[in-house]
């Protein structure tokens, strides 16, 4: 089981390639220093068709930080590398709207074999 600590963009810019551009060549290295982290993903919107009714989201960008352990993220949420990323935070393409952060453990359950 490891722990994510995601942030979700929910947000509306002039330039949504853009800002996923700069989010990717800015801030990703910031976040690869961060102690403990594993892996950083990013998931970003994409277009698809449900014929089901669902309630759409609206994120712009998903960011996944995974780390090993609860420990590790703790860590890293107080460690200097983070003051850093809230210092580039500042820095972002022009954006309104909401950023939310939280953490989640996971437990894959299932997956398809190759």
């Amino acid at each position: 089981m490891t722990v994510s600590y995601f942030v979700r963009y929910d947000i509306a810019t002039a330039d949504v390639r853009g800002f996923v551009d700069s989010y990717r060549k800015n801030h990703v290295p910031i976040l690869a220093r961060w102690p403990g982290i594993r892996r950083v993903v990013l998931h970003t919107a994409t277009q698809a068709t449900d014929a089901l009714p669902v309630n759409p989201g609206g994120a712009v960008l998903l960011a996944q930080l995974e780390f090993e352990s609860q420990s590790d993220l703790q860590a890293a949420l107080n460690s200097p590398q983070r003051a850093e990323a809230r210092l580039d935070f500042q820095k972002f393409p022009p954006f309104e709207g909401p950023v939310t952060h939280q953490a989640m453990t996971s437990d894959e359950v299932w997956r398809r074999d190759a």
